[in-house]
């Protein structure tokens, strides 16, 4: 589901409240999940959010289907609550998966020595970017470790560098 409007954060204001469970035609608070129905702000319809328990934005927000008379919402039940928990989860796994791939790079090199693996795990803090460089063998033994600029490349050139030259904090 695409988002389709920006409605305004389903998060409780008192946190205590967070654990209650609501089962309403608009409104369901179950399982740590937060299922909303909103005016759509971007056109006649209608759209539902869902928000994870503690998270500040909505996970997911997509158009929700009028009721039977065409100018409300369907209400709300366990089955789309479900269907919208399982849509809500994959999005942020999808996510979760991107920003591990964007953040960690590895290439495996076979040398006469053995198999030697290159990890680049990059630490996007806003003070202080930086990177941890490291080797490890096929025994899972790790030869070095360096921190490294944020923006080092890591790819077959820069890893065959790196173990050819002794392990050595590239420059």
């Amino acid at each position: 589901m695409a988002r389709s409007s920006t409605p305004t954060p389903a998060a409780p204001s008192d946190p205590a409240d967070a654990d209650a469970s609501i089962h309403e035609p608009r409104l369901w608070r179950d399982h740590g999940w937060t299922a909303r129905v909103v005016k759509n702000n971007d056109d006649e319809g209608w759209a539902v959010e869902m928000v994870k328990a503690g998270e500040p934005e909505p996970a997911l927000v997509g158009p929700w289907t009028m009721g039977r008379d065409k100018k409300n919402p369907k209400p709300l039940d366990v089955n789309a609550f479900h269907t919208l928990v399982k849509t809500a989860s994959e999005v942020i796994r999808r996510h979760e998966q991107a920003l591990h791939a964007l953040l960690h790079k590895e290439v495996a090199l076979t040398l006469p020595a053995g198999r030697v693996t290159v990890t680049l795990d990059i630490v996007p803090d806003e003070d202080d970017p930086h990177a941890t460089l490291k080797a490890v063998d096929a025994a899972g033994v790790e030869l070095a470790r360096h921190r490294v600029a944020a923006n080092f490349r890591l790819n077959q050139v820069s890893a065959t560098a790196f173990v050819e030259g002794g392990y050595r904090k590239p420059g």
